[in-house]
This record gives C-alpha cells, sequence and structure tokens, in this order.
C-alpha cells in the first residue's frame, strides 16, 4: 500500500519564501507601488538558506520575500488607497480628454489620499521603540531639508521636513540633551541623549548643492513619507515631556521689542515666525511655567557593598553631566557672517550660552557686535580690522572641540590665524593598550587638571606646582649625569675592542649614480608592485594580455630572422656568381 507521492519543492522551507514576482501578482500591485508598500510597512527581501531548494531546483537570480509578511500585507487598507488613486487617474485622463473642466476639478477635490499613523503604531508600539529608531529618520529629514527647490522633490516635503527638524532641534536645545558633534568630510555628526536614548544622525553642510543625479529620488521620498510621520508624532511627545507648546511658539521677551519694528517689514508674519524659529536664538514657551519645585533632587537610600560603588559612579557621571550641560552659561557669542552660524548656533545654545549674530545675515539676531558684555567672537578670517578689547577672536572648531572635551579648552590655541589642532572624533574610545594620540592625551590632561583645579586652592596649588617644578629639576639633572656615564663607559669600550681587533680606516669611493638607471629601477620596481596587487580577475586578464603581445613578439622575431638569412643567402649568391664572371 504506497501513500500519496511526495511532490518535490512543495514542503519544507520552499513553502516559507514566494518570489517578489508571485507576491506582486498575489496582492494585484505595479512594481512601483509593491516597493513603495515594502518600504512603508517594513517589510525587506529575505535570502533563504538553501536557494536552489526554494527556487525550485533552478540558480536563476531571483528576490524572495517571506510568505507570512505577504500575507500580512493582503489586509493593508493603503493597498485599497492605491487601486483607488489608479481609478482617480484614469477618470482624471478621460476628462482631460473631453475638456469637460468641472469634472477635473471636482475630481482634483476628491483625490485619494492615504494616512501612514496606523504603520507607525504598528512598527513601534512603545516610544522608546521609535526613539532607538530614529537616526535614520533625522539624516534622511535633514537631507531633504537642505535640498534646492529644482522639482525633483515636492516642495511640500522639503518644507515639512524643515519644519520637523528645526522643531527637533529646539526640543534639543530646550531639554539640553546633546552630548557630541564631529565636524566630518559628509557632514555634522551629532550625538544626543533622549529618554536615556543615544541619538545619532548627521547633518549635511549648508553649501553643498551639487546633489548626484544617478540616485532614485523616488525611493528616498517613500522612505522620507514614513520619517516625516513618525518624527511628527516623537516631537509631540517630546514637547509634551517638557511641557512645552506644540506647535512650538517662541517667549515674548521685553528686550527683544527694540528689533521687531526691522523685523515686521522682513516677511508675512507665519514666515517671519517660522525663521525665528529656524534661528535658534531664542527660547521656547511653555504651557506652565518651570518652579524651581521641579529641580528638587530624589530621594537617596543607603546601599552597600556593589551597591555603594555603583551610586558613587552614577552620581559622579550625573555632575560630569550637569557641568558639561552648563558649559557656555554666561557667555555671549556673536556669530561672523562667514561662519556656518546654524550649527554653531544650535551647539551654544545647547550648553547654555547666548548667541547673536548681525541682523542683515538672518532674521532673530539678539544683540549687536557692538554690545560690550559680548565674551568671545567667533570669526574665520586670518585678521579683524575692528577688534575689542574685552572679548576673544576664536575660530568655529573651539566650540565643538569644548563640548567633546566637556570643558572650556584654552583659547589661545583657536586665536585668529593660529594653526588649529586636530579636531578629534568623540564617537571614538581607546580600550586598554590601544594607541592614544597624543593631542587626545593632553585633553584628558585639561579635565583632570580642571577637576583639581576646583578642589584646591590657588595657594595651595602654587605651592604644590613649586616644590613639583624643584623635584622634576633635580630628578632631570640626576638623569642627564647618568647618561653622561654610560656615553663615556661606552666610549672606552669601543677604544679598547678597535686595540684588539687592530681595526683600520680607510677612504670611501663615491659612487656617481645614474639618474636614468635609477629611474629606470623604480618604474620597473613600481610595476612589479602594480601586478602583485592585482586581483585575481584581473591578473588573469593581464596575463593573458601579455602572453598574446610576448607571442607577437616572438612571431616577428622569427620572422625578422628568417628574412635575415635569406637576405644573407641571396648577398651570399651574388657574391659567388660576381667571382664566377670575373674568372
Amino acid at each position: 500500500m504506497g501513500g500519496l507521492e511526495k511532490k518535490k519543492h512543495e514542503r519544507g522551507a520552499a513553502t516559507n519564501y514566494i518570489t517578489r514576482n508571485k507576491a506582486r501578482k498575489k496582492l494585484q500591485l505595479s512594481l512601483a507601488d509593491f516597493r513603495r508598500l515594502c518600504i512603508l510597512k517594513g517589510i525587506y527581501p529575505h535570502e533563504p538558506k538553501h536557494k536552489k531548494k526554494v527556487n525550485k531546483g533552478s540558480t536563476a537570480p531571483r528576490t524572495f520575500y517571506l510568505i507570512k509578511d505577504i500575507r500580512f500585507l493582503l489586509h493593508e487598507p493603503i493597498v485599497n488607497k492605491f487601486r483607488d488613486y489608479k481609478v482617480f487617474v484614469r477618470k482624471l485622463r478621460k476628462a482631460y480628454g473631453k475638456a469637460e473642466w468641472g469634472t477635473v476639478e471636482r475630481l482634483k477635490d476628491n483625490k485619494p489620499a492615504y494616512k501612514l499613523d496606523h504603520v507607525v503604531k504598528e512598527r513601534y508600539p512603545t516610544f522608546i521603540d521609535a526613539l532607538r529608531d530614529l537616526d535614520d529618520a533625522l539624516s534622511m529629514c535633514f537631507l531633504f531639508a537642505t535640498f534646492p527647490r529644482t522639482g525633483k522633490c515636492h516642495v511640500q516635503t522639503i518644507q515639512l521636513c524643515r519644519r520637523l527638524t528645526v522643531e527637533f532641534m529646539n526640543f534639543v536645545i530646550a531639554s539640553r540633551s546633546l552630548r557630541k558633534v564631529f565636524l566630518s568630510i559628509k557632514g555634522i555628526y551629532y550625538q544626543a541623549e533622549v529618554l536615556g536614548q543615544l541619538i545619532t544622525w548627521i547633518v549635511p553642510y549648508s553649501f553643498a548643492h551639487n546633489h548626484p543625479t544617478d540616485v532614485d529620488y523616488r525611493v528616498m521620498a517613500t522612505f522620507t513619507e514614513f520619517f516625516t510621520t513618525l518624527l511628527g508624532f516623537v516631537n509631540f511627545r517630546l514637547y509634551q515631556s517638557l511641557n512645552l507648546l506644540y506647535p512650538p511658539k517662541l517667549e515674548n521677551k521685553p528686550e527683544e521689542s527694540e528689533l521687531k519694528q526691522d523685523e515686521e517689514k522682513y516677511a508675512m508674519d507665519s514666515e517671519s515666525y517660522m525663521e525665528k524659529l529656524a534661528a535658534l536664538g531664542a527660547s521656547l514657551a511653555r504651557v506652565v511655567p518651570s518652579n524651581e519645585e521641579d529641580d528638587v533632587a530624589p530621594d537617596e537610600f543607603p546601599a552597600d557593598g556593589e551597591n555603594a560603588m555603583l551610586l558613587e559612579e552614577r552620581q559622579k557621571e550625573q555632575q560630569i553631566l550637569e557641568k558639561q550641560k552648563k558649559l557656555f552659561e554666561g557667555m555671549k557669542f556673536f556669530l561672523n557672517r562667514e561662519v556656518p552660524r546654524e550649527s554653531l548656533a544650535f551647539v551654544i545654545r545647547c550648553f547654555g550660552g547666548n548667541v547673536s549674530w548681525d541682523k542683515s545675515l538672518c532674521i532673530g539676531a539678539v544683540y549687536p557686535v557692538t554690545d560690550e558684555t559680548i565674551t568671545h567672537q567667533i570669526a574665520d578670517r586670518p585678521n579683524l580690522d575692528k577688534q575689542f578689547i574685552n572679548r576673544y577672536y576664536i575660530q568655529p572648531q573651539w566650540a565643538f572641540d569644548s563640548v567633546n572635551a566637556k570643558a572650556l579648552l584654552p583659547v589661545e590655541d583657536y586665536f585668529l590665524g593660529v594653526t588649529l589642532p586636530p579636531h578629534l572624533s568623540p564617537f571614538v574610545e581607546e580600550k586598554d593598550g590601544d594607541y592614544i594620540p597624543p593631542e587626545k592625551l593632553k585633553l584628558l590632561a585639561i579635565q583632570r587638571g580642571e577637576n583639581t583645579y576646583e578642589n584646591k586652592t590657588e595657594s595651595e596649588e602654587d605651592e604644590e606646582s613649586d616644590e613639583e617644578s624643584e623635584d622634576d629639576e633635580e630628578e632631570d639633572m640626576d638623569e642627564i649625569e647618568k647618561q653622561d656615564e654610560e656615553r663615556l663607559k661606552n666610549m672606552e669600550a669601543e677604544k679598547v675592542k678597535n686595540k684588539q681587533l687592530n681595526v683600520k680606516v680607510t677612504a670611501g669611493i663615491v659612487k656617481v649614480e645614474n639618474k636614468s638607471e635609477a629611474s629606470q629601477r623604480e618604474q620597473a620596481e613600481e610595476k612589479r608592485l602594480a601586478i602583485m596587487m592585482m586581483k585575481r580577475k584581473e591578473k588573469y586578464l593581464y596575463n593573458k594580455i601579455m602572453f598574446g603581445k610576448k607571442r607577437k613578439v616572438r612571431e616577428k622575431n622569427k620572422l625578422a630572422a628568417k628574412r635575415k638569412a635569406h637576405d644573407d643567402v641571396i648577398k651570399a649568391e651574388k657574391k659567388k656568381s660576381k667571382k664566377t664572371k670575373s674568372q
């Protein structure tokens, strides 16, 4: 008795996967709509372990999806919206063809649209999940916010990205959650700590408008469509956590009334308000004004052993963090027009500093360059015509390096026209035994020096420094004397050896090197190394080409030899004939 016949490729791993074409036909979607739906829902292709089994014995390259993911998409409301949109396009084309303009307007008013709110809630069940996945969303939104209005992307998308990124930057300033900054070739990397989650994103430089043309902007726009929805949710929750008004509103300060008259002439109310918000120079308004009771320290309970050690470490970290948050407090900065205004204003405001700029540069300037209370002026020129005695003139890197060092670095290294120290990445953490650059050691020494400076009085520190300098001088003298004694001993030992061996010194001969031969040797060595470094495929092709060239040379030499032999025979025969004639 035989059971049912087992068919190949219809059980096991083969039933868990589905090809892209089959999935597309199952959902009745075009390739562009299928790709868009997968991006929005966060569904990606999967590579099977046994691709040949899943592909029914074929080795043809195919894209596979998990079948449970495709079944999950079958009941998605966005699919119906895609179908409605196709019907809308067909009706609109027909109305245009018949010149029924009333129908065209009616159809445009009832254009089908979909929302992604339910997708965000599906993909991120908790708020912490959304924060953990915010890195890519922020990087993409900041990228789109810098795009020019050339028509490759919708202007509404660019404006929305700009608004959301400005809102997030204002939240980071209000919460003082920025931790690290790094200026790289790609752009400016920022890292903020929001509700215990580290969020890292990159912002392109404002002058980088040469966007590539060989990029599929439709795929990027689909990602951005989802990311803008996510960032809108996140911004709303973050503003609520700090009792800030959302959409954000600026605090009205009495000292800003002088600049209001100029700002009213700038643009419409809505545009000037958005520009002021994007300037990052003013504080945000709160739902309820913050009281001193909000900053009450939490209750402390006695702990034993390891818990006490952990508590002490955490308290130290918290103290360092609180000190870093107030790094620029009490300082007033003025930015020259040649420096990156937005990034510097963002960083300075995140650490408690006041910042302003020339009112012709951007709206939202708080005080002019002539203000005598300015402590630091940031410029990127070798010299300035007019300088004030009561302020420091520094290069922009000082602000970023001070943030990464968690301390105010000495301004002498960053004066105008001075060669700047290297800008070290704060994201690199050296382990025991790793190489630490001397600049990093210097920064660590400055940090340690500042901590000891705070705990001691000036007189004690002066006395200790004097004693240490005297001790150092004595130790240096002892070391120099020891080194001199060792050198004398070595010289005497060498003299004795030379006498025993009867070493004779003969005059050397100057060797004249031919430059052409030396250059030929260098070229030959470079060629040999280039051949060694070739990849396997390239080397195979190179050997083939060289073999062909050598064969041609050999054939050429053979023909030349034959020709020469032939010519020699003819010459010999001519000589013989001449001899016979003469006889």
